[in-house]
């Protein structure tokens, strides 16, 4: 079961990257890719229309891997990760739910994603 779609703040650790999303979070994903494995992070999907970078932009940095389709970001100050271009999707992202403010994942399915296996 889905939530209504609403606007939510999010940043990394230090603030200097800002954002926003709409989102409905009709379910949280993980994935076992080597790079997600290590950040643990539990994401949710959201297009870029409803995705809107509010500050950091100079702060980002961007790091890719494999076939350099995805496009993981991180605050070049704390080091934390809120967001990444998907590879399958490059239209959509994958939010870091830790770094919305006041979000609790608490009742919102978790589907575990393969990206191990990707080719």
């Amino acid at each position: 079961m889905s939530r209504a779609l609403q606007t939510w703040q999010g940043s990394c650790h230090c603030g200097a990257v800002r954002f926003e999303i709409d989102s409905d979070f009709p379910e949280l994903t993980t994935c076992d890719c080597s790079i997600c494995r290590r950040r643990n992070a539990l994401m949710v999907k959201v297009h870029e229309s409803r995705f809107r970078l509010l500050a950091g932009a100079e702060q980002l940095r961007s790091y890719r891997f494999h076939t350099h389709t995805a496009v993981h970001h991180f605050c070049g100050v704390c080091g934390i990760y809120p967001f990444h271009r998907k590879r399958v999707t490059p239209d959509w992202y994958g939010i870091n739910v830790h770094c919305l403010e006041g979000f609790d994942p608490a009742g919102i399915p978790v589907r575990a994603t393969v990206g191990a296996g990707m080719p």
